[in-house]
């Protein structure tokens, strides 16, 4: 990366999904503006810079572009050679669940045995199947808690979305995070996938029963999925030009995370804004405690979880070539964000 190429960017762009995430509290905090404008440049938000920027949130080929989002289009991107590094790893259960019909006698996970399994169709790329990804893997965790595989269950495609946008609303402005409610009612599949906030006041509206809970599982391997663990990631061309953005930005990422334990009910609130979806549906998905656990790190576990889920998204056609996961890894802006803070809690004590 040469030098004139350093001095051309204006921007550092940001784009997260609306789901927990210390960067996007740090965003509503207005920290990230003041990392950009401390190096004297402007903040932009894919969520407001209109159409022609909105695909960069799938396919990350935009530079100066940070991004905390689902996995799969993380993955996705990176496997058809989108120029990304891995820059840090959340993990924030998030209400994920298998419901069906009010009448189903389905209350457990070998209850699936034989039901038809509402799939969202793929959508116009890799990246964009996100729905069919996280559809799938929920069955497939839920499938094993209870002995059965897919030749147990009878897949059936729903409509879906092929280009969704990287703030899908409903007609009633809500966020669209539910796919296969309507089938589900209509009789004509028997369970569906669902996860977060939105999706619990889905449930209550129409009075689905959950039949498989699976963040009541013990183990984090059964509750992988798009959200878990949820990727940061950089444009490289970013990281090897401005690294000090980077870790502007992840230190206020940090910062965030450790405000927000102490605020939950302000937390709270930026996430119904977030997820388009009340306080009750807020606290139903993530409870009372998730505050506490918003930093983002490396650590061998997650990136051990996310290989799974890299693993499982290559067998299933998620990902246009397997890479190694290690390579993606940047390390070092972490590493230096966390020092930086240690620094400053050193010098105000």
């Amino acid at each position: 990366m040469t030098a004139a190429t350093h001095t051309v960017l204006d921007t550092l762009w940001y784009t997260r999904c609306p789901v927990p995430t210390a960067s996007g509290l740090a965003h509503s905090l207005g920290w990230l503006s003041e990392t950009a404008a401390e190096a004297g440049i402007g903040l932009g938000v894919l969520q407001d810079a209109g159409p022609e920027l909105a695909p960069r949130h799938f396919d990350h080929r935009l530079l100066g572009l940070i991004r905390e989002g689902g996995n799969v289009p993380a993955l996705a991107a990176r496997a058809e050679g989108s120029p990304t590094r891995l820059i840090g790893l959340t993990w924030i259960d998030e209400a994920q669940a298998i419901l069906v019909a009010p009448d189903s006698p389905a209350s457990g996970p070998s209850d699936l045995a034989g039901l038809r399994i509402a799939v969202p169709a793929w959508a116009q790329d890799r990246a964009r199947s996100f729905p069919r990804a996280m559809a799938l893997h929920g069955f497939a965790n839920a499938l094993v808690l209870g002995g059965l595989t897919f030749v147990d269950v009878r897949p059936v495609e729903v409509a879906v979305e092929r280009n969704p946008q990287v703030r899908g609303e409903d007609a009633a402005g809500r966020r669209v995070t539910t796919w296969g409610v309507e089938a589900l009612l209509a009789g004509d599949v028997d369970a569906i996938y669902v996860k977060g906030a939105r999706a619990q006041e889905v449930a209550r509206e129409h009075g689905l029963r959950i039949a498989v809970d699976l963040d009541a599982t013990e183990s984090k391997r059964s509750r992988v999925n798009n959200g878990t663990p949820r990727p940061i990631t950089v444009h490289a061309d970013l990281l090897e030009s401005r690294p000090d953005l980077v870790v502007g930005f992840l230190t206020q990422t940090l910062r965030a995370a450790n405000w927000a334990a102490d605020n939950l009910d302000e937390v709270r609130t930026v996430l119904a804004r977030e997820t388009f979806s009340g306080a009750a549906g807020v606290e139903a998905a993530y409870g009372d405690t998730f505050h506490r656990g918003l930093h983002p790190t490396l650590s061998d576990e997650r990136i051990e979880l996310l290989d799974v889920q890299k693993q499982f998204l290559y067998t299933h056609g998620f990902l246009a070539t397997d890479f190694d996961l290690a390579s993606w890894v940047a390390p070092e802006p972490l590493q230096q964000a966390s020092a930086r803070l240690a620094a400053e809690r050193e010098v105000s004590s």
